[in-house]
């Protein structure tokens, strides 16, 4: 397993010489700046390459960029509207500087409006220190009070509608643009001067758009992606919906076994795969995440390593650590590193999985430095060591390395 650190550029409050400190070997990073839906130049590649391989005194600093986090699939491409044929393109013309710079593996999505949704950016915890929490008592007051969506109430169970009116008659108005600033976050860019009238116009154009035909538009777009990746020797994995259900009325196509293995029959191909995210997967009681692993071991590329603690039966979770939630890490670890072995017989070039420490708990300095939400520098060093821990230790006593 290869442990990789995700870095969002200049603008990260965690430098080059702290994801040296933490020991990984490889960074994950994207082109935040360029607007979805636009090619990725060969010049802005090369910055983003160079501001990672050297560190803040001008030195070296041996790390490479290795995974793409992400290349984002545009709305107009979900949407299959406006531009969407030249956005495919311009997704194809960047794969293509990508690998001229050898830069193999690609995450991607394929969430309708937004990415990530949380209700709590800084949820205390029982030590004092902060997670990310997803509250559905305070999802369904936004949606079904602040937001207003027509047909909420009717896709919203009672006991959920009744304590969610109650949860909104006890906020103040403070609290209400908070939540609503909170949930914004998750949209591509994270939007906070987004009204709620333009979220409805977002929300309004998948008015006509059910699961089963997003389903169509992702086999369109690889359909016309994977072939390129392939005959370049790279890997492209789709991330899970996070959480793994509907939300605001949206389909999503990304959230179980079943949606995954569509996706791999889509289009049969190496470079066809899945970037398995323990926690917004973990996030469903009804995902095994073992077994998710088994199943669709060849098919991946890229692991987020993290857990989710589940609060009730209405949907409610926060970001846990690594080793403290619902999913049983140390064996969906075991199980990644049988199918590296299985990798290693079988002489494939990508037996080595990247992973990362993906979110963490505000600790110690975190909690004075506002790091980019979820991306604390000592949480994630503090997961990276536990899953570090884990996976020497099994090597250990397992795979007798």
């Amino acid at each position: 397993m290869r442990a990789t650190w995700r870095w969002f550029g200049p603008r990260d409050n965690v430098p080059v010489e702290w994801m040296l400190q933490a020991g990984v070997r490889g960074v994950v990073s994207a082109l935040h700046h360029v607007p979805p839906g636009s090619e990725w130049s060969a010049q802005e590649i090369a910055r983003r390459q160079a501001e990672i391989g050297c560190r803040a005194d001008g030195s070296p600093s041996n790390l490479k960029w290795e995974v793409v986090e992400s290349l984002p699939v545009s709305e107009a491409i979900k949407t299959q509207t406006g531009d969407w044929k030249a956005h495919i393109a311009a997704w194809r013309a960047s794969l293509q500087t990508l690998a001229a710079a050898d830069i193999k593996v690609v995450c991607y999505n394929f969430m309708p409006v937004l990415d990530w949704t949380r209700t709590d950016l800084a949820y205390r915890v029982g030590h004092g220190g902060t997670a990310m929490r997803f509250d559905a008592v305070d999802f369904a007051a936004f949606d079904l009070h602040v937001l207003k969506r027509p047909g909420a109430a009717a896709e919203t169970p009672e006991p959920l509608r009744d304590a969610a009116a109650e949860r909104h008659r006890a906020m103040t108005e403070a609290d209400r643009a908070q939540l609503a600033r909170n949930l914004v976050m998750g949209l591509p860019g994270g939007q906070p001067g987004l009204t709620l009238d333009a979220l409805r116009a977002h929300l309004g154009t998948y008015d006509a758009i059910d699961a089963g035909r997003l389903r169509r538009h992702l086999a369109d777009f690889l359909s016309e992606v994977v072939p390129m990746a392939e005959k370049l020797g790279m890997r492209l994995c789709c991330h899970p919906d996070d959480p793994p259900w509907p939300l605001l009325g949206l389909p999503r196509i990304m959230s179980n076994l079943e949606d995954y293995r569509a996706l791999t029959r889509a289009v049969d191909s190496p470079a066809n795969g899945v970037t398995l995210c323990s926690g917004s997967l973990g996030a469903s009681s009804g995902n095994d995440l073992v077994a998710m692993m088994k199943a669709l071991g060849p098919k991946v590329h890229f692991l987020h390593l993290r857990n989710v603690l589940r609060e009730n039966d209405l949907g409610s979770f926060h970001e846990a650590e690594h080793l403290s939630g619902d999913t049983d890490m140390p064996a969906l670890i075991d199980a990644v590193l049988s199918e590296e072995a299985r990798r290693r017989a079988a002489g494939r070039a990508d037996k080595d999985i990247p992973f990362r420490p993906d979110h963490g708990q505000d600790i110690l300095d975190d909690l004075g430095r506002q790091a980019q939400p979820g991306y604390p520098a000592i949480g994630r060093l503090k997961g990276l060591a536990e899953l570090n821990g884990v996976i020497a230790g099994l090597e250990y006593i397992h795979h007798g390395r």
